[in-house]
């Protein structure tokens, strides 16, 4: 599907450099990684929402939410199959949930991603996709030595990835990695 939608946290300096330095370390193992995603728009997130067709978001019930310390954590696994995408866990909080509910709230009904809806998200830093099952323990074992097991991090940015026409929208932060 091609006018996918997509609403991203973007993480603070320090945690964006960390998480890039996981990705490298990957990459320079010879394994799958984020960092081999040569595209503008590819930097570290936590997707919120996923729709078809998504409409403008206001931006303004969502700034004061800004920035929102969070901690990335253990890694997680998904897929079936004969890959699996690596990713680091972030810690569910009190406030990491209100903020993924009023996003959906902001957007309003429509035909969300089952796996982006409040109740049954699984809020998460990507690292790599893709990792051959076999491969899968090596990469572990990679990220173990590069990666922090608890990594405090702070949202400070929300951005639009529109999937149709490959663009990115500010919503909040304007762009920066700095604080909002």
């Amino acid at each position: 599907m091609t006018d996918v939608v997509s609403l991203e946290l973007l993480l603070d300096e320090e945690t964006d450099a960390a998480v890039r330095a996981e990705w490298d370390a990957l990459a320079q193992a010879g394994l799958p990684s984020q960092a081999q995603h040569k595209g503008e728009s590819n930097r570290p997130h936590i997707t919120l929402l996923v729709r078809p067709g998504l409409a403008q978001v206001a931006a303004e019930p969502l700034s004061p939410l800004f920035p929102l310390p969070l901690t990335l954590g253990a890694p997680l696994l998904f897929g079936a199959g004969r890959t699996r995408v690596i990713a680091r866990s972030v810690v569910p909080t009190a406030g990491l949930l209100a903020l993924h509910a009023r996003v959906h709230e902001t957007a309003g009904p429509g035909g969300d991603a089952d796996h982006t809806r409040p109740g049954a998200w699984t809020p998460h830093v990507t690292i790599a996709r893709r990792v051959p099952i076999e491969r899968v323990g090596e990469a572990l074992a990679v990220w173990s030595e590069t990666g922090e097991q608890d990594l405090p991090a702070r949202a400070v940015g929300l951005r639009r990835w529109d999937a149709a026409s490959r663009t990115v929208t500010d919503l909040v932060g304007h762009g920066t990695l700095e604080t909002c």
